[in-house]
Parts: C-alpha cells; sequence; structure tokens
C-alpha cells in the first residue's frame, strides 16, 4: 500500500537514506528544510532525489510554519528527524537547542494530532536520553540520567511521545537510536573525522591523525539500518518505543585500527612511529556506564536486525572517503 509520507529534516544523513528507502517502496515522499531551494538536494549531496520529493518549508523554532508544512503535506505518516544533532554544540545554547527539541516535537505532536484523518508519527530520540543510566547495554527501561542538555531535550521528546500515546491512544513511536554513520555523516563526527583522516594518510595528503581518548566506548550502526527499524516500527501492528543500535561496543581505537586496514594502509610508519596522535586536552576519565544499546526489542517484536557490520559500515566510509580525494579503493569489498 503506498502512503503519503513527510520527513523533517529530509536532507540530513537519515532523511536522505529514509526518503531513498521510502521512494523505492512506492511510498509518495515530502520533505522539510529550513528554506527550500532549488538547488537543496544538490547542496546537500543528494541529487537523486531532486524532482522526486517535494519540499516545504518549516522551522523547528517557527511553530506556524512547522503547522503549515504538516497541514499542506497531510500525510498519513511522519518521521520526525529534524533537530540540531551535534552534541557539544548544545552546550553553547541551551535555551535554543531545548526549543528545537522539545518545543518543536510538541508542535509536530500536536499539528498531526489536528489533521483531519489519524496520522502515525515517529520521534528521533537519542541514546543521549540515558546518560549516566547506571546500567550498560541500555534497553528501552533503562534509568534516563541525561548528562547534556542535547540530552534533557531529547528526553523530554521521548516522554511526549509516551505520554500522549496514553494520553490520546495514538500511533506514536519513539525511535531510540544510538550512533549511526555513513559516508553522508559531516567530518565534525568522530567517525567521519577517522574515516576521511586515514584517507587523506593513504592518498599522501596527511602523514597524522590527531584524536583523544581512543579507549572511549560507543555502539556504531549505518544509519541506512536504523532508518528501516524505523519504518518497521512506525508500520507494525502496535506502537511502542524501541532502541536501536548494533548491540556491539566498540573504542575508538577499533575504529581507528578498522579504518587503516580497509585504506590498505599500515597505522605505523616506517620508523615505527604511530600516525595517530592524541592531543591530552580531549582524553576523559573512562565512563562507567558506556553509551551501548540493548536492540533485544526490536529484534523481536520488529524482526529487526543490522544488516552492516562494523567493519563494513567503517570500509564503505573510507572508501568514499577514498573517492573524495580521487583514490581508488584497495580491491573490491
Amino acid at each position: 500500500m503506498s502512503r503519503r509520507v513527510l520527513i523533517t529534516g529530509v536532507t540530513g544523513q537519515d532523511g536522505g537514506y529514509l526518503a531513498e528507502q521510502l521512494l523505492a517502496a512506492g511510498d509518495e515522499v515530502l520533505g522539510t528544510v529550513r528554506r527550500p531551494a532549488p538547488e537543496t538536494f544538490a547542496t546537500a549531496g543528494l541529487p537523486q532525489l531532486d524532482g522526486r520529493v517535494k519540499l516545504l518549508g518549516a522551522d523547528l523554532l517557527d511553530r506556524a510554519s512547522i503547522r503549515r508544512a504538516i497541514a499542506e503535506a497531510e500525510p498519513d505518516e511522519i518521521y520526525h528527524l529534524a533537530a540540531p544533532t551535534f552534541v557539544p554544540d548544545s552546550w553553547e545554547d541551551p535555551t535554543e537547542v531545548v526549543a528545537a527539541i522539545a518545543a518543536g516535537t510538541a508542535t509536530v505532536l500536536a499539528a498531526a494530532g489536528a489533521l483531519p484523518r489519524a496520522c502515525r508519527v515517529l520521534v528521533a530520540a537519542s541514546s543521549e536520553i540515558f546518560g549516566d543510566a547506571g546500567v550498560s547495554p541500555q534497553s528501552e527501561t533503562a534509568p534516563t540520567r541525561p548528562r547534556s542538555p542535547y540530552g534533557v531535550a531529547k528526553l523530554a521528546a521521548h516522554g511526549l511521545v509516551g505520554a500522549l500515546r496514553a494520553r490520546h491512544d495514538r500511533f506514536l513511536v519513539s525511535a531510540i537510536t544510538f550512533n549511526h554513520e555513513s559516508p553522508r555523516r559531516p567530518e565534525r563526527f568522530l567517525p567521519r573525522k577517522v574515516t576521511a583522516g586515514v584517507a587523506a594518510i593513504a592518498a599522501g595528503r596527511e602523514e597524522t591523525l590527531t584524536l583523544g581518548d581512543q579507549a572511549a566506548v560507543r555502539d556504531w550502526s549505518h544509519a541506512r539500518d536504523v532508518v528501516a527499524g524505523m519504518v518497521l516500527a512506525l508500520r507494525h501492528d502496535e506502537p511502542g518505543d524501541y532502541v536501536l543500535a548494533s548491540g556491539t561496543p566498540h573504542t575508538v581505537g577499533e575504529l581507528v585500527d578498522a579504518a587503516f586496514a580497509a585504506a590498505g594502509v599500515e597505522r605505523h610508519a616506517a620508523d615505527g612511529s604511530d600516525r595517530v596522535l592524541v592531543d591530552p586536552r580531549f582524553v576523559r576519565p573512562p565512563e562507567q556506564w558506556p553509551s551501548v544499546g540493548d536492540p533485544s526489542r526490536a529484534r523481536d517484536v520488529l524482526g529487526w536486525r543490522p544488516r552492516t557490520s562494523f567493519e563494513q559500515l567503517v570500509a564503505e566510509m573510507v572508501d568514499a572517503d577514498l573517492a573524495r580525494l580521487g583514490v581508488a579503493a584497495p580491491g573490491a569489498r
């Protein structure tokens, strides 16, 4: 059955992969961006979506624009993905981050509830809601003790989904996503910084890569797999909350080693020196409760499993970064 679907933040990493998947399934896709323009998709590196996804203007800090976009779209489903995504930025202006995420989500949910026919809504939450949870891995029922303004805002949005779902019996879903990456991730995010840096070393453009704590543990999945889980969750028979994660912890050091292996370059130079330098300013005490997800519920209820391994994800990102530098990848994957 073809559906009319609205994706907020359609030009982001997740929005692009989700739009591609829904279009391939025969759905009609609309998307929101702050300022639609003819070159929007080309600028975002998504020319394949040009002419296939109708763009609507909506700003998370402008409630009226959100309501107008949703009323015009009249969707059967909404995937609310738009949000500031770079956690360190939330310390610079907590007011704007909380308003964009918490109040923006409230407006999306209210506008969807005002549509003439029932509309299913998925809100992208984040592993940041757990923070110092006291347990690891974290499932949907883990304690939530966020330790950043971004995490606090995401927890408010997550809680609002549950409250409105229980109060009004609406089909609302919260997707609690752990770290998920792809070649489309900006370089300010650690995994892309690593793969782009290693690719530059392999291409002879750089000699070293400077990082912080290589002992830090994260749970990395491919964004393409995570958005597939979102679709399964929103199209399930019953609404609910789901952790979407690989469930497998990896250190930053393992990420670095996988990137060098994918690039076909030794991590250590001919003189034995490590090509990866450590900046002590970014080394933090070990986390007592690493950010690792428990995807058991998504696996058991939705039948969802990531298709891309950690090594495959890193290799895909390295290959893309090598291609950007005009360097051929070392052999077929």
